[in-house]
């Protein structure tokens, strides 16, 4: 696996999940975080509960929550997977998702079950155009 899918994003409503690699693109995986526009738009988060973890989760399904001070909004996966990983600091540091949402906010490294996939996410310039960036 040596793709880059850096700049994909999921778009579920008003929740925008955007994907990352991880580990020089040598696994089939990528960390999970959620757009900066619109980590701006949530508020200040203070929760994240993710409780699928170590289990496979398909596309669209419901992986967690995430809680801000006005809202919770439910976390939906725009790629299926097995989610290996929780980031900890946000036990801590859930606002790292505002502040950071693209390296020290991510929320959960994963293991992609189908490749494919990657091909129906939106492109950065997609998503730029779809919020109007």
């Amino acid at each position: 696996f040596r793709r880059n899918i850096a700049g994909s994003y999921g778009t579920y409503g008003n929740l925008q999940l955007g994907l990352t690699n991880f580990d020089d693109f040598t696994q089939a995986g990528c960390l999970l975080n959620v757009a900066g526009t619109y980590a701006g738009e949530l508020g200040d988060i203070v929760y994240i509960d993710i409780n699928t973890l170590g289990k496979d989760v398909s596309r669209d399904e419901v992986f967690g929550t995430v809680e801000a001070v006005k809202t919770v909004s439910d976390l939906f996966m725009p790629v299926a997977g097995k989610i290996l990983e929780f980031n900890k600091k946000l036990d801590t540091n859930p606002e790292l998702v505002n502040q950071d949402p693209y390296n020290d906010g991510w929320m959960v490294k994963i293991s992609l079950s189908d490749l494919g996939q990657i091909d129906q996410l939106l492109t950065a310039d997609a998503y730029a155009g779809l919020v109007g960036e």
